[in-house]
Formats: structure tokens, C-alpha cells, sequence
């Protein structure tokens, strides 16, 4: 199993920008993906998650950031962030859990997931 995190660079306050979570090794239907970012001196905390037509976010990012997977690549998952803020930059991963969806109550939690792929930095800066 690998997920592949991509799309982290330099964005300017209020733009926006793509990440791309690729997915090998699991059949993606019986998986759900999560979104974290970890700030440096921060925790790692959720920013997104779907599973099928479920699809949960942090308060941060919501109404900004959308979670979808790619229709044409059913392996990769997206995440488009909008209106972008400087409390945004941090390393970006992707999470795999095998299994049942999440709810509310625990799709932020990290202890959920099986498989992480490594960050992607971003970056805002004007």
C-alpha cells in the first residue's frame, strides 16, 4: 500500500492551490482518505476526510477547502484549497483507513488510519 502526496509549493495569502493524494496497492472503493497537516511546533491535526459521499472538515477549512476523488483517476484524492491564509502553511498528508467509514467524532482521529504517505510542504508566503 502507498499514497503519494504531491502539489505543495509556494501559494500567496488568498490563493489557492492543489493536492494530490495518489493511491497503489488497495482497491480504493473498500478505503477511506483522510487530509492532515502538521505546522511546525504543532501538532498533526485532520483538515479533510471522505469516504464515498462522506466527506467531513476541520473548522479551518471549511467553506475553503474541498475533498474530492479524482473521477477520471479513482485512485487519487484531491484536495483544493482556496483562499489560502498563513495559518494554512504546513507539511500535508494523506491517510488510508481500511474499512468502515468514519464519523464526526473520529475521522480527525489519527489512531483511525493504516497507511500514511509522506508530506507535502506548503508554503504561503506573499
Amino acid at each position: 500500500v502507498q499514497l503519494q502526496a504531491s502539489g505543495g509549493g509556494l501559494v500567496q495569502p488568498g490563493g489557492s492551490l492543489r493536492l494530490s493524494c495518489a493511491t497503489s496497492g488497495f482497491t480504493s472503493d473498500y478505503y477511506t482518505i483522510g487530509w492532515f497537516r502538521q505546522a511546525p511546533g504543532k501538532e498533526r491535526e485532520g483538515v479533510a476526510y471522505i469516504g464515498g459521499s462522506t466527506k467531513f472538515y476541520a473548522n479551518s477549512a471549511k467553506g475553503r477547502f474541498t475533498i474530492t476523488r479524482d473521477n477520471a483517476k479513482r485512485t487519487v484524492y484531491l484536495l483544493q484549497m482556496n483562499s489560502v491564509k498563513p495559518d494554512d502553511a504546513a507539511v500535508y498528508y494523506c491517510a488510508a483507513r481500511r474499512g468502515n467509514r468514519l464519523i464526526a467524532s473520529s475521522w480527525q482521529q489519527q489512531d483511525q488510519y493504516d497507511f500514511w504517505g509522506q508530506g507535502t510542504l506548503v508554503t504561503v508566503s506573499s
